[in-house]
């Protein structure tokens, strides 16, 4: 996943509060205001991304041939789970906004589920034409599943009742790659797939057909992977020194959540920060099985 799609998520995720209305309600009449300003934000943002691209991130890339490139093996999947999460994020910012600026929900859907995938398709493309990437089928796959989860919720059950989420903490392989995954705390955001955690959340209630129980405690299920120094095998060599061996293995995690766009209060700012907060999990006691046949408990997990 290039940087630029994580940087986009954090540019846009203080927008997200504001592109949601406070109540599960929305406007039964247009609102040309809002919808262009929905519009006009995506569009700065879809341009600036774009000339990031152009001029910033490939700049030192040869132009080459149209090519194709399979990466579906690589970093044990982390990387696609990182394409769906995001186009899952950018689309979910299209569908609300313009169901807040009083579009009907299947023009809504139409319009602005797919935001997701239409933002991420030109990536792709300049992957297919530069010199060191190539187009994936894999990421377009990725690509349309975010939006895809959207969709499907909504004409399954009128309403977001799963929540795809992210959670980020930084490994310890770090320390040890000798900058491979990171010099600091924040490129490691960007580097270091091992900390990387993506996770569907569920309101126990609705599992149970408990309605007593508060509609934001989530069953949260996640995946990640561990001893990645590399994308589809280790690197061993790196800035002049050896790094260490490590089993390259997959996580799968079971704990409890918090759905904090169900949580509602009097503060409208407040509600808006609640929102923007549902697409981070929340930490919780986890329990993990792994493919190393070494079941853990986590006390508190990231």
């Amino acid at each position: 996943m290039k940087s630029y799609l994580l940087l986009f998520f954090l540019l846009t995720s203080s927008f997200l509060g504001f592109a949601q209305r406070q109540t599960n309600t929305y406007p039964d009449s247009l609102n040309k205001r809002t919808l262009a300003l929905a519009i006009g934000s995506e569009t700065a943002f879809y341009l600036g991304g774009m000339s990031y691209l152009q001029f910033l991130w490939y700049k030192d890339h040869e132009r080459v041939p149209f090519h194709w490139y399979n990466d579906n093996a690589g970093y044990l999947q982390i990387d696609k789970f990182g394409h769906a999460y995001g186009a899952y994020f950018e689309s979910m910012i299209g569908y609300h906004w313009l169901r807040r600026a009083g579009v009907p929900k299947k023009k809504a859907l139409i319009y602005g589920a797919p935001l997701g995938l239409i933002l991420q398709t030109p990536i792709e493309i300049f992957d297919g034409i530069y010199e060191g990437w190539g187009f994936s089928w894999g990421d377009m796959i990725a690509n349309a599943a975010g939006p895809a989860f959207i969709v499907g919720q909504e004409l399954l059950f009128d309403e977001q009742v799963a929540r795809f989420k992210f959670s980020f903490w930084q490994s310890p392989y770090a320390k040890e790659a000798n900058g491979y995954l990171g010099d600091n705390f924040l490129e490691s955001i960007f580097y270091d797939y091992n900390g990387h955690t993506y996770w569907v959340s569920v309101p126990i209630n609705r599992m149970m057909f408990k309605e007593q129980l508060p509609d934001w405690l989530c069953l949260s299920v996640g995946y990640s992977a561990n001893g990645m120094f590399g994308e589809f095998e280790n690197i061993r060599y790196y800035r002049g020194e050896w790094l260490p061996e490590r089993e390259r293995y997959r996580q799968f995690l079971f704990s409890l959540d918090i759905d904090t766009s169900r949580i509602h209060t009097r503060s409208k700012a407040l509600n808006a920060v609640l929102k923007g907060l549902a697409f981070i999990k929340i930490p919780f006691p986890t329990l993990e099985f792994n493919t190393i046949g070494q079941p853990r408990a986590h006390w508190l997990y990231f």
